[in-house]
This record gives structure tokens, sequence and C-alpha cells, in this order.
């Protein structure tokens, strides 16, 4: 009997592997998982043929019609897990893509897909979004417009072709204007996304609304990486650009086309204070603005004996809420490169951007450039600075 039961056992043991790994010799889980993954690669690949009828063939999901604009050279899924409920999934999947002419390296986004199986077996796509923590793409917002520029692309959503030849526009004089200051060893190529509100700005960047309100645009991009990181996005917060004029949007697009064309040499050696005081003495490089006008908050602090003491911390350009302390902060790395470019010169100010994000890290970065590049100490820089604000702005 106890020969029997052991027999028995053994039985219903090799019964629930087969059941468990099936006749191919593979758990079932890892079955789905590759014909979820094969499901991809065909839409995948439908989107990289501009097959509409293709991809429609792999479920729902994001409509064709969103994303038929955007000139992609890449587009491709990899399966990172998958969670199925009897002929229901949900996968999640690591979506890399590039746009023709302007990626170097692709574009990594995370999505969230739900599937469903058919009575043949097939499985296709019901639902295709942003994974948790992960940004949207501009096409999760609405369809897609494309304007192409001399020097840029401009993708936009709820906007009036006219409003993105406009950002072409800007965008196309930014370039040759940030290389005649930076030089020309940067791509010299810019993408511009361009959503409905503030709130598509938002879910571009994965963040909350409250976090960008009254900013007309940011960069985004990995600061520090090498060339074939993917290409830098400037994105437009279109609420806050409005209240703009002609002078103010040229400046503010020309500020973020600095940050792509400076951001290999911008490490986290780099203060804030550098690289935006730099990016804003571009964008004002070729602009009639006096000091005072191009400063105010800072003008106002010195007429009133408020002569900051010390260049500003990082933390103060953090979207606080405070706009005249973030104003300060912004106007003040911009005199603090006007005054290197007055002083020392426009190559010299250049040459110090560059000789302080190649330290690496930011202990003592700032000092051996200003010793190395300037001749100086930060405690003299500092002096001086006060004193040019005093002349400048007094």
């Amino acid at each position: 009997m106890a020969g029997r039961r052991s027999g028995s056992g053994v039985v219903a043991l090799v019964l629930l592997l087969v059941a468990l790994v099936g006749c191919g010799g593979r758990p079932a889980a890892d079955s789905a998982t590759a014909d979820v993954q094969r499901l991809l690669d065909r839409r995948a690949a439908a989107v990289l043929d501009r097959d509409e009828r293709a991809y429609e063939r792999t479920g729902r999901g994001t409509d064709f019609g969103r994303l038929r604009a955007v000139p992609v050279a890449a587009w491709s899924y990899r399966v990172t897990g998958l969670h199925r409920t009897g002929d229901t999934a949900t996968a999640e999947a690591e979506l890399r893509y590039r746009v023709a002419g302007y990626d170097p390296a692709p574009v990594t986004a995370g999505r969230t897909l739900r599937l469903s199986r058919d009575a043949d077996g097939q499985w296709s796509v019901d639902t295709d979004r942003p994974a948790k923590k992960s940004a949207q793409q501009l096409w999760d917002q609405g369809t897609v417009q494309l304007v192409r520029g001399r020097h840029s692309l401009v993708l936009g959503v709820g906007q009036s072709g006219q409003s993105l030849r406009d950002f072409a526009d800007l965008a196309d004089r930014a370039v040759p204007a940030v290389s005649d200051a930076w030089g020309a060893d940067w791509s010299r190529r810019v993408v511009v996304l361009v959503p409905e509100s503030l709130e598509g700005m938002a879910g571009l960047l994965g963040s909350p609304a409250s976090s960008y309100r009254g900013i007309a645009a940011v960069t985004t991009g990995e600061t520090g990486a090498p060339g074939r990181a993917p290409a830098d996005r400037i994105i437009v917060n279109p609420d806050a650009f409005a209240l703009l004029g002609g002078l103010g949007e040229q400046v503010v697009v020309t500020h973020e086309t600095t940050h792509v064309a400076t951001r290999a040499r911008t490490t986290a050696a780099t203060p804030l204070w550098l690289s935006e005081g730099y990016a804003d003495w571009v964008g004002y490089r070729a602009a009639a603005r006096t000091p005072a006008d191009a400063a105010p908050e800072l003008s106002r602090a010195v007429a009133e004996g408020r002569t900051p003491s010390a260049l500003p911390d990082d933390e103060d350009f953090g979207f606080t809420g405070d706009a005249s302390r973030l104003a300060r902060a912004y106007e003040s790395g911009w005199t603090a490169c006007r005054l290197i470019a007055d002083r020392w010169g426009e190559s010299r100010l250049g040459a110090f951007y560059r000789a302080v994000g190649e330290h690496g890290k930011r202990a003592g970065a700032v000092e051996d450039a200003m010793r190395k590049v300037l001749g100086t100490t930060p405690e003299a820089f500092t002096a001086a600075w006060r004193e040019y604000l005093r002349g400048q702005l007094g």
C-alpha cells in the first residue's frame, strides 16, 4: 500500500509538471510572453512601414492616425513583464524609437499594454498607455502635426499649422546664433514639442503641472552624456509662451537651444548659475536690451541696497512658486556670465564653461576653472561681480 501511494504521488507529480510545462517543454507563461512579444514585433513593423491596416490587425490602443506624422527611423518593443488572467493580460514593455535625422540613439519609454485573446488563441492590444511613473509621449495627447524647418523639427498637438511654423522659425534662428557663440561641435538640430496646454507639457515631463506654471519652455536630455545619447527635446508650455513678446520668444528658444548644444559638456560639476546663466547670455547676446531691462528683479534688489553677497545655489533655481527669487537666480547667473564675456572675452567664457564640466565632480570645479582659465579665485570673482552689478544695475 505504501508503494502504491508513493507511485501515485510520482504519477501525480509528473502529470502536474506536464500541465505546467506543456508539450513544448517550456512554461505556459513563457509561451504567452513569447506570443505577446511577436504581436508587438508586428505592431512595431507596421509603424515603421506606415501600414495602418497591419497596425490595426494587432489591436487597438493608440490610434494609428495620432502618430502617423512622426518620422520614425526605428521603433521596437521589449516585453519586460506579463501578468495573465485567462484570456486577458497586462504587459509591461519598453518602447524604443528614434526620430529620423534627429535622434542618434533611441528614446526609451515605459508602456503598459492591456491585451485579450480571441477564440483562436490570438492576442491583440486593447490599450497602450504610459507605464506607471513614465511620461506621456506626444501622441498620447492627440494627433501629432509636423512642421520641418532648416535646423528644426516641430511636433505639436492641438496647434495651428502657422503656430508650429512660427516655432520652427524661432528654432531656425536660434541654432546659428548658438553655434556662433558656442561653436559647431554639436548636432545643430533641435526637436521642439508643442503640446496643447500646460497640462500637456507636464504630461510629457511626467510631473505635476504646478511644477512648470509660468515656465515658458524646458529642455530634456541627459547631461554629460556621450554623442550617442538620444537627442534632446525642447518642450514648450504654450500657456506661458503666449504671454511673451517677439523678443522674449526668441530669447527663450535660443536659451533652450543652448542647453541642447552644451549638454555633452554639462556635468554634475556644472553649477546651475553657470549652465542657466550661459544659456541666458547666449539668448540675450544679440538682443538690444540694457542690463536693467534684462534683469529687472536683480536691478530692484541692487537699487534697494540688497546686492547679493554670493552667486546663487542650485536650490535657488527650484520652481518653488517664489517667482522673484527664481528670477533673481537666473539674472545673477546671466550677469556673472556677462561679466566674464566683458572682462575676459567670449571665447574665455566658453572655455570656462567647458573646463568646469570636465572636472567631473562639483567640489573644486569652479575654483580650478577660474584659476586655469580666468586667472582668478571665486572670492575675487564674487567681489568683481558684486561691483559689476552696482555699476550695471545701480
